[in-house]
């Protein structure tokens, strides 16, 4: 589970972010400067970056969206009507996804972060992932229900089994049923996807995207991309969603692993 980073105006405002964000999703991290949220930003997974309507001022919007274009940000503070305006045009500099109001939308601000999230975009653009893979029979469409909503370190084909509540054995005889591609395989290509969508943020290195989704080295996130797609990694990073598909799918998806 990847952590939302928050630099917010009030130990209120966190609070209600912290009770009301999804278990689903990782903790919140609380930065009390702006040289915090800088450390956390180059060394965590980050689903999502949320930032005070005070807070933001100590930001660089540039800066930031230079280095992390890809990362949703949220805007969430006590904005008094003369300064709606305001409130807006930072909005406009950051390219938030979202503005919350502090004192009106607490109950509902977790959702909000949630659901403009790094989790939240890549279930959405993998959903038509389980057709093109054949996975048509229940247990296998919450097998994968359970990776389309994991961004970051995948859990252990135990770890999935034991939330599907069957063995471990079990899951991976009947997830390749069918003509599937075999789980160990799926997950590999979710990985490598999760470097595609990562390396677009240049402020994410290569060794950075390599360690923050469990690989031992860079050198072997390379192997894993171009054994599951036939790509190196800079050439996936140029290529469509539907290409990379097509290029999985045409190699059956089997793992020799």
């Amino acid at each position: 589970m990847s952590p939302v980073a928050a630099l917010l105006d009030t130990r209120t405002a966190l609070g209600s972010l912290r009770r009301t964000l999804p278990t689903h999703l990782g903790a919140v991290y609380g930065c009390r400067t702006a040289g915090a949220l800088d450390r956390a930003l180059g060394s965590r997974l980050l689903d999502s970056l949320v930032l005070g309507t005070r807070a933001q001022r100590h930001v660089d919007p540039p800066g930031l969206r230079s280095r992390f274009p890809r990362l949703p940000v949220v805007l969430y503070g006590a904005v008094r009507s003369e300064e709606a305006r305001l409130m807006v045009e930072a909005g406009e500099r950051f390219g938030a996804a979202a503005l919350v109001v502090e004192g009106v939308d607490d109950p509902v601000i977790g959702d909000v972060v949630a659901r403009h999230g790094l989790t939240a975009r890549r279930a959405g653009e993998l959903a038509d992932l389980p057709r093109f893979l054949h996975l048509t029979e229940p247990l296998q469409r919450a097998a994968f229900d359970s990776l389309r909503t994991t961004f970051g370190r995948p859990p252990s084909t135990w770890a999935i089994a034991r939330r599907l509540r069957v063995s471990r054995e079990h899951l991976s005889r009947q997830f390749g049923a069918g003509g599937a591609p075999n789980l160990k395989r799926v997950i590999d290509l979710l990985q490598v996807l999760a470097a595609r969508e990562l390396l677009a943020n240049p402020g994410y290195s290569a060794k950075s995207v390599a360690r923050l989704l469990g690989y031992s080295s860079v050198s072997h996130l390379r192997v894993i991309t171009r054994r599951v797609i036939g790509l190196s990694l800079p050439d996936c990073q140029r290529a469509s969603l539907s290409e990379l598909m097509r290029r999985f799918v045409a190699a059956r998806g089997r793992s020799r692993i």
